[in-house]
């Protein structure tokens, strides 16, 4: 973006707020715009903004704009995690604080809110491997499991929240409707062959567990959408993926193999075991957990990170997103594939 088009774009955002807080638009000003690295799926923006009131102290506040990739806009979608964002805080969640929500693409080119800005790292190796972290690596599986069961008490009926979620059609358990989802996914979006996926499938269906309680579910629960420091964890990111299901399935995709960064003797994140897990998450109010529905809720994780792979790749492919990033996690379908094939071998 040339120096002129981000004046401009700061200018546009500078006016939206103004407009939202009922403000002169002289009264609010941003600078420092800035493209965040990360967000494979959504883009980041950073930026300062500063809102004078009448007769009060311009109010500074470091923020991040969050928006739908041009090309890739989900109806809907980004509202729903604005919703989710606000609903989690009240419900003690760590998450940034969210302030204004807008889809005017005039603005900056797609439906887009904007949140606090939360210091912190967030990179998953520096967690897992620096020694600055070492006491936060020592706490996290217990701290994940009591965010994880406030996640899952979120009321998903309030109006906010009911009509835009998605959930099973009645009748249908949420691992079935899960698994529909993603074989649709994998046979629509592949642009080759996939066997183990369709054996995969056939696996699953054989093993959907029964779900005691249908709850809100983050749906990318994992050391990668955290921001953290010393301390712990400062907020839970990356809400796009939310909807309504097993409370279970978020346990599992927190044991994915590809996210524990090589420290698989530590299956939860790369920093514990299951049983701690389990038990953090029970201890803060979280139902009690089948550590069969969690193989399988695991097993349907490494599922759906192999069509997750497929459809970043296949959105490079078509041109809506080519990012090398989108490129290389193509590349890693494989990855998630000999995962399955492992599940399937060791089961009885």
């Amino acid at each position: 973006m040339s120096r002129s088009d981000l004046e401009a774009t700061q200018g546009r955002i500078a006016a939206f707020i103004a407009e939202r807080e009922g403000l002169p638009q002289d009264a609010v000003q941003v600078t420092g715009l800035e493209r965040l690295a990360g967000g494979a799926s959504r883009l980041l923006w950073s930026f300062d903004c500063s809102i004078a009131r009448s007769g009060e102290t311009p109010e500074p506040r470091a923020l991040v704009l969050r928006q739908d990739p041009p090309g890739r806009v989900a109806a809907g979608v980004m509202e729903l995690e604005f919703e989710l964002l606000k609903a989690a805080a009240g419900q003690g969640v760590p998450v940034p604080a969210v302030y204004w929500y807008g889809s005017n693409p005039a603005v900056v080119g797609a439906p887009f809110f904007a949140m606090d800005r939360i210091e912190g790292e967030s990179i998953p190796r520096r967690l897992l491997r620096d020694d600055e972290f070492r006491a936060t690596r020592a706490g996290l599986t217990a701290e994940l499991g009591a965010h994880l069961a406030r996640i899952h008490a979120i009321d998903t009926e309030v109006p906010a929240l009911r009509e835009r979620l998605t959930r099973p059609e009645p009748g249908q358990s949420p691992a079935q409707s899960e698994i529909e989802r993603l074989s649709v996914g994998a046979r629509q979006l592949a642009v080759e062959p996939h066997p183990v996926l369709d054996l995969a499938e056939r696996w699953l269906r054989e093993r959907v567990p029964d779900a005691t309680r249908q709850t809100l579910v983050h749906g990318d629960y994992r050391v990668g959408n955290l921001i953290f420091d010393k301390s712990g964890t400062r907020a839970i990111l990356d809400w796009e993926l939310a909807h309504v299901g097993d409370p279970v399935e978020d346990l599992g995709w927190l044991c994915v193999r590809a996210w524990r960064f090589g420290n698989d003797d530590q299956p939860v994140g790369g920093v514990g075991q299951r049983e701690e897990l389990i038990a953090a998450y029970e201890g803060a109010g979280g139902d009690p957990v089948d550590p069969e529905a969690l193989r399988f809720w695991e097993a349907c994780g490494n599922f759906k990170l192999a069509v997750v792979f497929i459809t970043q790749a296949r959105a490079y492919l078509d041109g809506a997103h080519p990012t090398v990033e989108l490129a290389s996690l193509g590349r890693r379908t494989a990855e998630p594939e000999a995962e399955l094939l492992r599940f399937m071998e060791e089961s009885p």
